[in-house]
C-alpha cells in the first residue's frame, strides 16, 4: 500500500506592507492561553520556540498529522497527533461529495483561520489548489478542525486541535 503525504503551508501575515488580521475568537483565545504553558514547556525541551514558522504533514495511511516548527534554516517534528476520523481512504479528493479527504500540497492562510467554527476551532485547507483546479477536481470548506466527526474532513480530538491552532496561530503572529 502506497502512502500519501499531505502538506500544508502556513504564509505570511505581512502582504504588500499590509498587516493580515488573524481571526480569533473568545474560544481560541481561551484555548491559546489555556495550552501555551504547556506547549511552551514542550517546546524548550526540544529547544524550539514558541512563534517558530510551522509546517504540517498529514500522512492518511499511519492517521496522523504532524506539525514540525522551524529551527535556524530546518524544520524540526515537534509532535506527532493522532487524526481521529478522516473519511474516504487512500485516494485523492476529486468531486464535491465524494466523502473523501484531499491530498496534495496546500496553503494555509490566515484568513483560513476558523476560531468560531461548529467544530471546536478548525482551518480550512485550501482545497482546491492549482493543481486541483487543473484536474477539474471540485469540493470547498475542506477543513482540518475538532470534534472528531468528518464527511470529507481532517477531524482531531478538541484538545489536539486547540493545540495546533494555538502553534499555528503563534506562527502567524510571529511573521510567518
Amino acid at each position: 500500500m502506497k502512502s500519501v503525504i499531505i502538506v500544508f503551508l502556513l504564509s505570511l501575515i505581512r502582504v504588500q506592507g499590509q498587516i493580515i488580521e488573524i481571526p480569533s475568537s473568545p474560544r481560541s483565545i481561551e484555548a491559546v492561553q489555556r495550552v501555551k504553558p504547556l506547549l511552551e514547556n514542550e517546546l524548550n525541551k526540544k529547544e524550539l520556540t514558541w512563534g517558530a514558522a510551522v509546517f504540517i504533514r498529514i500522512i492518511k495511511k499511519n492517521n496522523s498529522l504532524e506539525l514540525y516548527l522551524k529551527k535556524g534554516t530546518n524544520y524540526q517534528l515537534f509532535k506527532s497527533y493522532p487524526i481521529c476520523y478522516f473519511s474516504g481512504n487512500i485516494s485523492p479528493k476529486t468531486k464535491q461529495g465524494d466523502n473523501q479527504a484531499p491530498e496534495g500540497f496546500y496553503e494555509v492562510r490566515p484568513s483560513q483561520l476558523n476560531p468560531n467554527s461548529n467544530y471546536h476551532l478548525a482551518f480550512n485547507l485550501g482545497y482546491p489548489n492549482a493543481y486541483d483546479k487543473a484536474h477539474k477536481y471540485t469540493g470547498n470548506y475542506l477543513m482540518v478542525h475538532g470534534n472528531c466527526v468528518s464527511i470529507g474532513c481532517y477531524a482531531m480530538t478538541d484538545e489536539k486541535i486547540e493545540e495546533i491552532c494555538a502553534l499555528i496561530q503563534a506562527a502567524f503572529e510571529n511573521g510567518q
